[in-house]
Formats: structure tokens, C-alpha cells, sequence
């Protein structure tokens, strides 16, 4: 998937604040009919899993209603695909607020546990890839995951003086 798919994918959660995974494979197949596409719902779950693994997307437990909740993630540059701006109007979805200081410690939790996967099997891929979302999650939340960025740093630092 690229990047812009991606950022396609977080556009039409930013319409709505934050949806269910049912409710964006609903909308991006809405999307799809309104553009003249066919689309493949197997596709569809693997691209919103995707920008989930890839922290375009971010879920958001919502302990009132036992829901996960897809929104905007650090990684994202929300754009809205063609017609998608239509979408609110056709579908009956509400428009949801996330906490975003419950969902920044959330996010963390997920990165410190990614990170430390990634450190424990050694994969300098994953580790690089981290490293990025770091950055882009202070910047996107108030937080401070500097000490997740140092042990990323240092498991680099001893792979490259092995």
C-alpha cells in the first residue's frame, strides 16, 4: 500500500472523527460505488489493517461502550479521496470525539510494546521504521517517548558495533 493510500484512509476517519473498522470498510465502499469501482472486501480489510500497522490509523479502546475506534494517526496526512466529502451525507455515521490524551497514552503503550519486539528479534527494518513514528508522535501528541527513541537508537548503535 502507499502512503497515499494511507493518507486517503485517514481523510475519510477525519470526516467522521474516528470510525469502526465495519463502518470504514462501509465508507470506502460507498466511496467506491459513488467513483465507479468495484471493491474487494478482503482488500479493503487488509488496507485498514495495514494503516493501523502502520500508525496512519490508530485504534482507540473506548472503555464506555467496549468499541474499538479507528482514527487519525501520527503518521497521517489526512486527504479526502474524490466524491468522499459526499459521505457524511449518505451515511447515517456519528461524529465522534476522541480523547486525545487517552489516545496518545494508548498509542505509546502500542509503540513501547512494538519497540521492544522489534529490539527483541533484532529487525533493523522495524526498528528504523519505529524510530520515525517516534518523532512523528510528539509531534502529533503531547508526549515524550524519548526513552522508547533511546532504546531504539541504542539496539541500532550495538547491531552496527557487532
Amino acid at each position: 500500500m502507499s502512503e497515499a493510500t494511507y493518507d486517503d484512509l485517514a481523510g475519510v476517519v477525519d470526516l467522521f472523527g474516528a470510525l469502526t473498522r465495519e463502518e470504514l470498510a462501509t465508507a470506502l465502499d460507498e466511496l467506491a460505488f459513488k467513483q465507479g469501482r468495484e471493491t474487494d472486501g478482503d482488500a479493503l480489510s487488509g488496507a485498514i489493517s495495514d494503516a493501523v500497522d502502520a500508525y496512519y490509523l490508530v485504534p482507540y479502546e473506548d472503555d464506555e461502550t467496549d468499541a474499538e475506534l479507528l482514527t487519525v494517526g501520527p503518521m497521517a496526512f489526512p486527504t479526502l479521496p474524490d466524491r468522499a466529502e459526499d459521505l457524511p451525507h449518505i451515511l447515517d455515521y456519528p461524529t465522534r470525539e476522541v480523547p486525545r490524551g487517552e489516545l496518545a497514552t494508548q498509542v505509546e503503550s502500542r509503540l513501547r510494546a512494538a519497540a521492544a519486539s522489534a529490539v527483541q528479534t533484532g529487525d533493523d527494518d522495524e526498528i528504523e521504521r519505529l524510530l520515525d513514528v517516534t518523532y512523528d508522535l510528539e509531534a502529533w501528541a503531547d508526549t515524550d517517548v524519548g526513552s522508547i527513541r533511546e532504546r531504539l537508537d541504542a539496539a541500532l548503535d550495538s547491531e552496527g558495533q557487532a
